[in-house]
């Protein structure tokens, strides 16, 4: 409330402060649409019966979280909404290839150990979290707790998804005993080094260092070893290759359409993938199944997505993501093995 005073100075102040002040409520109104506070309202009751949470302690909880405008501004531009030819130079830099060799280096026993485990070799381990969070550079800077609920009660297109993630969250800093409100991660709600989702946090996180609690905001032994565990529990192939760079020959292939952006499970036979003109170098049985992915740059690229490829866009859902994984791996390995021959 602004108040009067028979000073002179402060009577000509009066008018900009009041403006101030109704700007600042009248924008907070317009930030926090009603189905947010609506949707916690409905939703708390739902946590209270279905997994016995204390009504008073959730309803403080929740009641702390906040609408986050610049969250709702981020989901709608994704990096993978790009054309491969921009969302390349996003990741396959000098810098971040430096930075994965360093980070390769410094847990080599530990990306060892997960391979002999989990089947997955370091290469692949390191582009994922050197992808996710820069090595652990960037762990998100958004609420968890404020992400989650803002697009699982403001953002209908994907708020049956996100509104189940957070009862996962819910759960998960229960289970951790994690502090609900410091938890920071992407404006997805995604945490620690490689950047799991809560739900992907409960079922594939792993103590991979042994000291009785997953955390993999802290602890880089556990966010190699759960990256590992979560590629091989969606099915990676050790020893096989992930992708095959092709060409066409004769124009578009004959009853095959490339996929783009979404990711599609391999399904046709290199034979007759190559009787419809499509040329690999490499050699592999005649009967392995493969996706024909068609990439968007000034002159389109053709690879051929195989199983591990698959496997990588489970972790995120994006032929633009698994290639980027897949190309830094191959940079990696080769800077790594160069360091070491020197």
């Amino acid at each position: 409330m602004c108040r009067e005073d028979s000073q002179d100075l402060l009577m000509r102040s009066i008018p900009w402060w009041c403006g101030l002040l109704a700007a600042m409520v009248l924008s907070t109104a317009a930030a926090e649409p009603a189905s947010y506070r609506a949707g916690i309202e409905r939703f708390t009751p739902e946590m209270v019966r279905k997994h016995g949470f204390d009504r008073s302690e959730l309803t403080a909880l929740l009641g702390q979280a906040d609408y986050s405008r610049e969250v709702m501004r981020a989901i709608r531009r994704p990096y993978e909404a790009k054309p491969w030819y921009k969302y390349r130079p996003i990741f396959l830099t000098a810098k971040r290839i430096r930075g994965g060799v360093a980070f390769w280096r410094q847990n080599r026993e530990l990306l060892e150990r997960a391979q002999a485990v989990y089947g997955v070799p370091p290469r692949i381990v390191t582009a994922i979290i050197g992808i996710e969070t820069n090595y652990g550079g960037n762990l998100g800077r958004h609420r968890v707790i404020d992400a989650l609920s803002t697009l699982g009660f403001s953002y209908p297109k994907r708020a049956d998804f996100f509104r189940k993630e957070l009862e996962e969250f819910l759960l998960l800093v229960r289970e951790e005993s994690i502090d609900a409100l410091a938890l920071k991660g992407s404006y997805a709600g995604a945490v620690g080094l490689p950047q799991f989702i809560p739900s992907s946090y409960r079922a594939y996180a792993v103590d991979f260092d042994g000291d009785g609690q997953r955390n993999l905001q802290e602890s880089t032994a556990d966010a190699i070893g759960s990256v590992g565990n979560y590629l091989a529990r969606h099915g990676w192939r050790p020893g096989e290759p992930v992708a095959l760079a092709a060409r066409l020959t004769g124009g578009a292939p004959q009853g095959i359409t490339p996929a783009g952006k979404k990711p599609v499970k391999p399904a046709i036979r290199l034979d007759r993938l190559a009787a419809a003109g499509v040329v690999v170098n490499e050699r592999l049985p005649k009967a392995t199944r493969a996706t024909l992915i068609r990439l968007e740059a000034p002159e389109p690229e053709y690879w051929l997505g195989l199983e591990n490829f698959y496997v990588i866009t489970r972790y995120n859902h994006s032929n633009l993501y698994a290639m980027a994984v897949y190309q830094l791996s191959r940079a990696l390995q080769t800077a790594y093995q160069a360091e070491n021959d020197n």
